[in-house]
Parts: structure tokens; sequence; C-alpha cells
């Protein structure tokens, strides 16, 4: 059977997650029903992330099996027609090998926050931003997050639900910035590794968001990391401003021939 790789962008806000879930709505059972209207199913794709329920993409990836050989364009068009109105887009499919995994094949993720400086309520941004009423320290949250970089034990940022083996993992890059947004002075992380703790990257976030306010400084930060201790986090942020935004791969399966 024909092995196809599908990018995925989507609104996390009304879905419970990537995963299929009985009785909610997910992003994983969206494209399975798309699919089916293409061939009898059952279907069962797999994704390079399971993001959680709120949190967006802009560069999810998924793979599935087709008994068709399709053109990919033409397998994006018709997944596109039949996952409306749901907020969720193909942006591209490429047929890949037998036994290419999204997830195992996958090299690194690189995720996406956003923090919106204003006072005012967000009415363009809403439900993609997480808002914040005041300024914060980009410098000071900078010097925090250098504190998390290279290969450390993240008990302090693992949900307490994590199912993962081991809470070490290496962070490659974790970059602070302030930019001008769309609706107001926006501070932008982007975060990069190979994999993710259950909730690693929002506790990174909202503790640093405790820095750029003033409430911690940096040192309070390794301080946090060292104790490898869940109660030494600080607040986990809300969903709405993250976004898985690239999977890289050996090779990009969607890189024009």
């Amino acid at each position: 059977m024909p092995r196809y790789a599908l990018k995925v962008e989507y609104h996390g806000a009304p879905f419970a997650g990537w995963q299929r879930q009985k009785d909610l709505p997910s992003v994983q059972g969206a494209i399975e029903a798309a699919l089916a209207r293409l061939q009898p199913g059952p279907h069962t794709i797999a994704a390079a992330g399971r993001t959680d329920a709120g949190v967006h993409a802009l560069g999810q990836v998924a793979h599935c099996d087709l008994q068709k050989d399709w053109d990919p364009f033409r397998l994006s068009e018709a997944l596109n027609y039949h996952l409306k109105p749901a907020p969720v887009a193909i942006v591209a499919a490429a047929r890949v090998a037998d036994d290419w995994h999204a997830r195992f094949s996958a090299l690194e993720r690189q995720y996406l926050f956003r923090i919106l400086m204003r006072r005012a309520p967000a009415t363009h941004d809403r439900g993609q931003v997480w808002q914040v009423q005041r300024p914060l320290d980009v410098v000071a949250m900078q010097a925090g997050a250098d504190m998390l970089l290279g290969r450390h034990d993240f008990t302090t940022f693992r949900s307490t639900i994590c199912q993962a083996a081991s809470p070490v993992k290496t962070l490659d890059e974790l970059r602070v910035e302030e930019t001008e947004g769309f609706c107001g002075p926006e501070i932008r992380f982007r975060v990069r590794a190979r994999s993710f703790l259950h909730n690693q990257v929002r506790s990174f976030v909202g503790t640093l968001e405790r820095v750029g306010a003033g409430s911690w400084t940096p040192e309070d930060v390794r301080a946090a990391l060292m104790a490898r201790d869940r109660a030494a986090c600080g607040p986990v942020c809300p969903p709405q401003g993250l976004y898985l935004e690239r999977v890289g791969y050996p090779e990009d399966p969607f890189a024009p021939a």
C-alpha cells in the first residue's frame, strides 16, 4: 500500500488534542474521517507529535497508507474538501517510502509560543496567544532560558502524567525574542529538541514569564531545574499560544523534486 506524508495545519481550539478520543473531537479523528470518504476505513494515521487540547500546529506531520496510488496534490485537495468546515488543512502531501514514519523518522521538533503584551482584550488573536497585561523583560527571560539549554533531567518541567520513559532530554534551542505582532508587542519563544516531555514547553514558558515579570531571577530557573522536583516549576502557561511549528527529517519529504 502506498504511504503518504501529510503536512498539517490546524487551529486547536475546537479539539481535545491531536489524538483520537472517544466522544471528543480530535484532529486525528477529523483527518481519519476525511480519509474514510476517499477509501473505506477504518484508518489509523501516525503523527510526529501529539499536541494537547487547544494547541495549534503550523507544521504537524502525519502519515497514512492508502490502497490507491494518489497524486499527492490531488490527495491534499481531496482531503481538504472533506475536512471542511473543521479548522484543519493539509498544506502538502508527498509519497514516501513504505518504512518512513512521521514520528520515528523525525530528527527534531520545533515549537513556537506567542505572548501578546497589551491591556486591551485580544480580538483578532483571541485563542491564538497568551495575553499578559504588562511588558516583560526579554533579556532576563533569555538569560533564564539559557539555563535550560543542553542535556538535563527535566523532571521539574515534566507533567506528573507524562508517560516518557526518562525525564532526561537534550534541549537544542530556546530563543526568546520581542517583536511587533499584528495586534501589539509580542514575546515569541522558539523551542527545538529531538523530543519533548508532556507539558515541557508550557512549563518553560510559564516559568520564564515569571522571570520577565521580575518575580524570578534567571538563577531561580537554574535552581528549579536542579531541584528535579515538579513542585519547583513555575506556573504552567495556557495552551492557546503554543504551535507545533516544524518537524525536521533527514530529508524533507515535502521539498520540491
